[in-house]
């Protein structure tokens, strides 16, 4: 039995992918370590807690001495880290929690599977690391030029990474996903927070213009191009991982106000962030040329996305209060009554 080591499984990707990893492969063992942050949330995983597949662990990757004990007590032998912060409005207000966890986390994640080796550690990174781009696409050997401080801590623990792998020969992959979107994920980010503000008839903050552009894949696609790069990917390599839909901000808005029909008086146009990148874009040539592509579209992935949050008030509304709240008045100066 093959023991997967996921940390921040109880995230948006982190818990999508050991939903993926529980049925793809029925031999394995999840063990899935988790801070339990704002973000985490274990009731995204709650039907699995009784599985004898399936252990949590609720820690940070931080703790030298808890890594050095999970290692120890569950010897993994295939680590894969979602575990970040990861909201770039957040690291622009408190960029430290962002450069402990996403650079210092990676590296006593490391240092664990350099003590006790381990076949495979599998980074989760992402496209911000490259940064703006006006035309064309990033592929995987461009320069990194990451443009805020959560794309810069990203861009730090992914390099790390790969050093580990130069310097120490640990079995490393690298992959940069696009913006994902999908079940599960915590409604700060635009498609959830749109989806559910609508749904209670609320203001759709739009940043800007609302004309940057985003490539967007739905997260069931990034979970099956990780586990295809799990048996194929080659160590030391980084992969570029995209759904190949790219819209601007306003387009998704509308699509989401069509189909939940509801009035386009709900978007509001608000002050620009600090460091708004304008366009990512990735090229994926390398991962689909060894056979791994996307199965969803944009639109039906929405679809499916949106009847989700319509179905799942229990799970959403309740995060939606308290720092929220906060959160949400400070960065968009609205309020949700």
């Amino acid at each position: 039995m093959k023991t997967y080591l996921i940390t921040g499984g109880c995230g948006f990707i982190g818990s999508n992918f050991v939903r993926h990893l529980m049925a793809s492969d029925k031999s394995s063992r999840i063990i899935n370590l988790d801070k339990l942050t704002y973000a985490g949330n274990q009731q995204s995983l709650e039907d699995l807690a009784d599985s004898s597949r399936y252990h949590f662990v609720h820690g940070d990757i931080c703790d030298r001495t808890l890594i050095e004990g999970v290692f120890n007590d569950y010897s993994p032998d295939v680590v894969i880290n979602f575990a970040a912060e990861s909201h770039v409005d957040r690291s622009i207000g408190k960029p430290d929690d962002f450069i402990q966890t996403d650079v210092f986390g990676v590296f006593v994640l490391l240092e664990a599977a350099k003590d006790h080796g381990i076949d495979l550690f599998l980074q989760i990174s992402t496209d911000e690391v490259y940064g703006s781009i006006d035309d064309g696409s990033f592929s995987e050997t461009d320069t990194l030029m990451p443009s805020s401080p959560y794309s810069a801590s990203k861009a730090g623990g992914d390099r790390l990474a790969y050093s580990y792998f130069v310097t120490y020969r640990i079995p490393v992959i690298v992959t940069r996903a696009s913006n994902n979107f999908g079940p599960y994920q915590y409604p700060e980010k635009l498609i959830p927070l749109f989806v559910t503000n609508a749904l209670e008839d609320e203001p759709l903050p739009l940043y800007g213009d609302g004309k940057n552009v985003r490539d967007w894949i739905y997260v069931n696609d990034h979970c099956s191009a990780i586990d295809f790069l799990l048996r194929e990917g080659e160590l030391g390599e980084t992969y570029n991982v995209g759904g190949g839909n790219e819209k601007q901000n306003v387009d998704i808005t509308h699509l989401i106000l069509k189909q939940l029909e509801k009035p386009e008086s709900l978007m509001r146009y608000v002050e620009d962030r600090k460091g708004h990148d304008q366009r990512y874009s990735l090229n994926c040539d390398k991962i689909r040329s060894m056979g791994w592509e996307p199965k969803h579209s944009f639109e039906a992935a929405l679809e499916q996305t949106i009847e989700w949050y319509k179905s799942h008030e229990e799970w959403w509304k309740r995060l939606k209060s308290g720092e929220f709240l906060e959160f949400y008045k400070s960065y968009y100066g609205l309020e949700l009554t």
